[in-house]
């Protein structure tokens, strides 16, 4: 029996005190206000009084650790799925913003030249195609109950966009993805060919947003 729901959750806040963009890089875990946002997501999906079957994190030590609290929740272990994890990225390790900012420096901007791909990492087609692979997986091998997927923003923010039927492309500074953000997918059988639906979003972290520091993708 496949899923009931799939749950797409972003990590919480990463200690970062250099303030870099620090996609597939090592050695960026949560912070300790990191952890308690991890914590509000898990307090949530445990709220709902919902069976979660089973949980899957990307591979980066910031979703691994907040998979942690869900896992408690649930006594289950998470796997991990390459698929989900943050795209590349060529401003990894350096500043985006200030006037140390990467996006002054002239030798950076042959990076810029197709903000629409983008030109500075991974296709926005082929993030959104390998989410929704995951995603699909992870449903059609559920006992039931439902799914908790802990990715990163830009990969969650693909799937919105794409089930949403909008361009890929899009300004980073308007993604409603928050850290610790909990968006909810549906498998309908009347949305054509038994889509992936949107059925809910929320930020069980809000509280903590205002004394977040958020690095995410460019």
């Amino acid at each position: 029996m496949p899923a009931d729901q799939i749950h797409l959750v972003r990590h919480g806040e990463v200690f970062n005190p250099q303030g870099v963009l620090y996609g597939r890089l090592e050695g960026y875990g949560l912070s300790d206000l990191g952890r308690l946002m991890a914590q509000s997501a898990a307090d949530d999906l445990a709220a709902r009084g919902r069976t979660v079957s089973a949980i899957v994190a990307s591979p980066l030590q910031r979703t691994r650790q907040s998979a942690e609290p869900i896992e408690q929740a649930f006594g289950l272990e998470a796997s991990i799925d390459e698929r989900i994890i943050e795209p590349e990225n060529r401003f990894e390790g350096k500043k985006m913003r200030g006037p140390e900012s990467a996006l002054r420096d002239v030798r950076n901007w042959a990076f810029l030249v197709n903000p629409w791909e983008p030109s500075w990492g991974e296709p926005f087609g082929s993030i959104a195609g390998r989410m929704l692979l995951a995603i699909e997986d992870a449903w059609r091998a559920a006992d039931g109950g439902d799914v908790v997927l802990v990715s990163h923003q830009l990969p969650i923010w693909m799937v919105h966009r794409r089930l949403a039927g909008r361009s890929l492309a899009h300004d980073p500074r308007r993604r409603r993805c928050a850290l610790s953000s909990i968006t909810t997918l549906e498998r309908r059988p009347q949305s054509g060919a038994g889509r992936f639906v949107e059925v809910g979003y929320v930020d069980p972290a809000s509280g903590l947003q205002a004394q977040a520091t958020d690095v995410g993708a460019v």
